[in-house]
């Protein structure tokens, strides 16, 4: 059995590849960061194959599946993302055209691409790593909560899509809330509340993929607030999710 996950140098990514070699996948763990993942191949007690590749260039994507398409993939997790914040019109466009080909682009062509040739073998399971900012548009962090946005709505669709062929390909979709990794720093924010174990998300993420689960959301507190959000309009949403966003500034 072999898993292939993108942005597995650190974070969720790193804590679902240290859960699937306990359960004795072969890996194919991509990220930029080398040293990182040749680390990780030295201490990951399987097999562990290691490709650097920047999934925000296009062609990089579309070679990353030529590359692994023949290994006969039977988990694909879609984790590499990131964010940034700060007023749209003050962002800079270059990194949110970036965020746009890492945290869609690349979730579309791999998930397109690797679940037709699971349709063919009629087995295997996608994991999207999307957030809980996928549920409500994001002042602040505008550009990330609509990214998110597109993984969950893509992810769930497919998952209809799926079940109506009465398929056994199955397709999660993981939405966080704050999570113990590096995803602050690059983004420029600090939590607002106490954020959850990357470990321990990355073992439900797993544990509920395989059972076959669409939507994952872990921790009581984020599915309360997915669940009482509905009942709020999208104008009282939008206040308390720019309030809840001022509080990230560091």
């Amino acid at each position: 059995m072999k898993a292939l996950i993108t942005g597995a140098s650190s974070g969720i990514g790193l804590d679902i590849a240290k859960y699937l070699a306990l359960k004795k996948y072969e890996l194919i763990l991509v990220a930029r960061n080398k040293d990182k993942l040749e680390k990780l191949q030295e201490i990951l007690p399987t097999k562990v194959t290691i490709i650097v590749a920047d999934l925000s260039n296009e062609q990089k994507v579309k070679e990353l599946y030529i590359l692994t398409k023949r290994e006969n993939i039977d988990i694909l997790v879609n984790n590499a993302g990131f964010g940034d914040f700060g007023y749209f019109t003050e962002t800079e466009l270059t990194k949110e055209l970036n965020m746009i080909n890492t945290n869609i682009k690349a979730v579309h062509i791999l998930t397109k691409s690797f679940l037709k040739d699971m349709e063919q073998k009629n087995s295997g399971y996608i994991l999207n790593v999307a957030s809980s900012a996928a549920f409500q548009p994001g002042p602040l962090m505008s550009t990330y909560y609509a990214t998110k946005s597109y993984v969950y709505q893509l992810s769930e669709a497919i998952y209809y899509e799926q079940k109506r062929k009465k398929s056994n390909v199955h397709i999660s979709v993981l939405c966080p809330g704050p999570v113990e990794t590096n995803f602050n720093q690059v983004a420029g924010v600090k939590f607002g509340i106490k954020p959850l174990k990357s470990n321990a998300v990355a073992k439900y993420a797993i544990d509920q993929m395989f059972k076959n689960k669409m939507l994952i959301i872990p921790g009581f507190k984020m599915k309360c607030a997915k669940f009482f959000s509905r009942f709020l309009s999208d104008k009282y949403l939008l206040r308390v999710t720019y309030k809840i966003q001022k509080k990230k500034v560091n």
